[in-house]
């Protein structure tokens, strides 16, 4: 019997590709084999965190792999651990996503996503006397968003305060005003969604920081504007100032995308994907920032900018990791 009635949008989405080895409860095994309770407290309080890493099969040896800012990610989710009242170690999470790795041998470019979730069965609201789980899987991922560019709307839906969330963590019950703002977005004829926060000033995209350029200076809303400390964020500006380019990070009113020179988004499953037009404003076609950021982060990727070696982890798919 069907009780529910769907409301979706037309969609053309496949079931992904998912890699065939997952992580769970405490054991590497075969992702069908990954099934959690109806009961489990995650699923019912939105009481996890996660994370995002993006990995290749290197251009010059198809039997390593390339994990970007491992470590970091890895940082990111232990403090975000700390927020769920656990802690994990980030060198031993780092250790078992390069397990991870070695048990699914990827052939293409992947995205792993590492969760901590309370995992006990039972009812509620609660971070005291509840037991805590990492779970890790992958699939396969090419282009998140069109590399082309996306059309945005400023959502109706405002960015969560962190006074109400830890927004500095990755917490997976921040991302239902991310799920209501992309909707609202696609329902409305648009690719992506901009969300502002209470103040009135920007914040982020759905699932990914923000940029802008303006009379030469690459400009994004400060971290005290409920932004997630993006890692990819991060690599951007320090990029930028590698070659030369002013970085502001500051509060940003809505009506400075609309005159910006360039607009671009950026994280982990996206990269970085330049915006064609927000509301009714279109935005100038030519955008040599964001190509900048976009061709130097590529490049870091696939381990072609020697200075940057540091954020790549080298994963040898028969041995030796280096980092």
């Amino acid at each position: 019997m069907t009780l529910l009635t769907q409301l979706d949008l037309p969609t053309t989405a496949s079931t992904p590709a998912f890699l065939p080895i997952a992580f769970f409860e405490g054991a590497f095994r075969p992702f069908p084999e990954a099934q959690l309770s109806i009961a489990t407290h995650a699923l019912h309080y939105g009481t996890s965190v996660l994370g995002g890493i993006r990995g290749i099969p290197s251009p010059g040896d198809s039997n390593q792999i390339l994990m970007f800012r491992l470590a970091d990610h890895c940082g990111r989710l232990s403090q975000s651990a700390k927020y769920l009242n656990t802690n994990i170690d980030p060198s031993e999470l780092e250790a078992t996503l390069i397990e991870f790795v070695r048990h699914n041998q990827p052939q293409t470019s992947f995205y792993v996503r590492p969760l901590i979730y309370t995992s006990s069965l039972g009812i509620a609201p609660r971070l005291h006397d509840v037991s805590k789980d990492l779970l890790i899987y992958g699939l396969e991922m090419g282009e998140y968003l069109h590399p082309g560019g996306v059309r945005c709307r400023i959502s109706s839906w405002l960015r969560q305060e962190d006074r109400s969330q830890p927004l500095r963590g990755k917490l997976s019950a921040a991302y239902i005003a991310s799920a209501l703002a992309k909707t609202e977005a696609v329902a409305s004829g648009f690719d992506e969604a901009i969300l502002m926060n209470a103040q009135g000033k920007v914040s982020e995209a759905s699932a990914m920081n923000l940029f802008l350029v303006r009379n030469g200076q690459l400009i994004t809303p400060s971290v005290d504007q409920d932004i997630l400390e993006g890692i990819t964020r991060a690599s951007v500006i320090a990029l930028a100032n590698d070659l030369g380019i002013p970085v502001v990070e500051r509060p940003v009113d809505k009506s400075e995308l609309f005159i910006a020179d360039e607009v671009f988004l950026c994280g982990t499953a996206a990269q970085v994907v330049p915006v064609l037009e927000i509301e009714t404003y279109r935005l100038p076609q030519q955008r040599p920032v964001t190509e900048q950021s976009r061709q130097g982060l590529q490049q870091i990727m696939i381990g072609a900018e020697p200075r940057y070696a540091e954020w790549l982890t080298m994963v040898n798919l028969n041995g030796a990791t280096t980092a």
